[in-house]
């Protein structure tokens, strides 16, 4: 049986599990085995099988009925407009975040103080060397463009910026899960030039570098 070894380790479940629906092993209106069952077959946990049979039952492919079990519902996923939804999602993300951050580099260039500095380097070299998973890519990543923020000495960016943490995060995540890569060195220069010309306290630069990076990140949207 095929076991799991990369993150994140639900949605691979859940892939897993479609697969072997698509390939026959369970029918439609079919109940599938118990959590005590699929974890060790899958290689996870119960809990993470759990939150895999969740994912699939979000896509309409799996139904719990309490007291029952988990039954087959589909054998397929819409998964082009699953991805559309997805799509649409980060776009106006990106959009929203180039409303926030150009503005907040250009004040970060203006108003920073040494110590902010030293912050967004120490950041920057943190987002470099955090690679081991794409949620902890990111994590690292929004503490980077939080200093950032945080420079701008504007409360009620800071205030934006915080409040919109928790959808960016989840789309950030979803934008690196679509691209299948994460972290690249011409991804880590981008962000050292940004950091440079907020040292070099050039506003213009700092915006024009914050838009470009962004509009990337959307670009690869297609």
């Amino acid at each position: 049986m095929t076991q799991l070894n990369r993150t994140p380790l639900a949605e691979q479940a859940a892939d897993l599990l479609l697969e072997r629906i698509r390939g026959g092993e369970w029918a439609l209106g079919q109940k599938l085995p118990g959590e005590t069952t699929l974890a060790p077959q899958l290689g996870v946990g119960r809990s993470t099988v759990r939150e895999a049979i969740r994912d699939l039952a979000g896509r309409g492919v799996l139904a719990s009925r309490q007291g029952a079990g988990v039954f087959v519902t589909a054998l397929e996923q819409p998964e082009d407009w699953d991805r559309v939804v997805r799509r649409a999602d980060v776009a106006a993300v990106i959009e929203a975040r180039i409303a926030i951050e150009v503005e907040a580099a250009v004040l970060a260039a203006e108003r920073r103080t040494p110590d902010e500095l030293r912050a967004m380097e120490a950041a920057a070299r943190e987002r470099a060397a955090r690679q081991e998973s794409i949620e902890v890519h990111v994590d690292a990543d929004t503490a980077l463009h939080r200093s950032i923020v945080s420079a701008a000495h504007n409360e009620i960016l800071v205030e934006l910026f915080d409040s919109f943490t928790p959808r960016s995060r989840q789309a950030m995540i979803d934008l690196l899960r679509l691209r299948g890569e994460y972290g690249g060195d011409a991804d880590h220069q981008n962000h050292l030039r940004i950091v440079q010309a907020i040292a070099d306290r050039d506003g213009t630069a700092a915006a024009t570098l914050t838009r470009d990076h962004l509009l990337a990140l959307k670009a690869h949207l297609g």
